[in-house]
């Protein structure tokens, strides 16, 4: 998978893309990663990215024109590659929202948005907006770390077994959890391992792996 991010703050990224599983995937050439610089294709002599709003308020705006040219520019290599925006406007980001990416043959262009947010307009050019919970962050690198991590555990030959992938929380109907899962010692101080998971019976212990994959409310 081909993941092309538009960012002003590049080295926000690259101590957790070159770190574990991440890192793995790319050196296993399961995924490549580029990074465009949003300040290159800002205007003027001082490469201008942002501006105040329209109707007032604080804050300022990320420029249409500098958004767009990025993702043209991503789009040239690779135009088959989908926009993806974290925003707080976009759809609640789920486990099944990764599995629709990972699942694709296409690439991800993911565009970051920074200051107090971007010109609407540049909706024109996305294809998929996704919130990742209803908090406000100072820009889009964080959420579109979380999307990129979500999306690239579930590729193929990422992660070292099967059932890494398939006995997770989420994963079947984005509500149920993965059960509780205890190591050993068997006792530590007066903790204990629930006894059904000691004694060998399968059925027994699948039964309390389902009654306990419900998420507390």
């Amino acid at each position: 998978m081909n993941l092309q991010i538009i960012t002003l703050f590049p080295d926000m990224f690259k101590g957790v893309l070159n770190t574990s599983m991440l890192w793995k995937a790319q050196d296993k050439g399961l995924v490549s990663v580029n990074y465009i610089d949003l300040r290159e294709f800002g205007i003027g002599k001082r490469r201008t990215v942002d501006d105040t709003p329209y109707g007032g308020g604080d804050g300022m705006l990320l420029k249409i024109e500098p958004l767009v040219s990025a993702i043209e520019a991503a789009k040239i290599n690779d135009p088959q590659a989908m926009v993806i925006l974290p925003t707080p406007r976009g759809k609640l980001y789920k486990q099944s929202s990764a599995k629709k990416l990972a699942a694709s043959s296409k690439g991800l262009i993911l565009v970051c948005p920074h200051y107090e947010g971007y010109d609407e307009r540049v909706t024109n050019w996305v294809d998929y907006q996704y919130c990742i919970g209803n908090y406000v962050l100072t820009g889009g690198e964080l959420p579109t770390l979380v999307i990129i991590d979500s999306v690239i555990r579930l590729l193929p030959g990422v992660l070292g077994g099967k059932q890494s992938v398939e006995i997770e929380s989420f994963q079947n109907d984005d509500n149920m959890v993965e059960f509780p899962q205890y190591t050993r010692p068997e006792q530590y101080r007066e903790l204990k391992v629930p006894a059904v998971l000691l004694n060998g019976h399968h059925r027994e212990i699948a039964t309390w792996r389902k009654k306990n994959s419900v998420r507390p409310q």
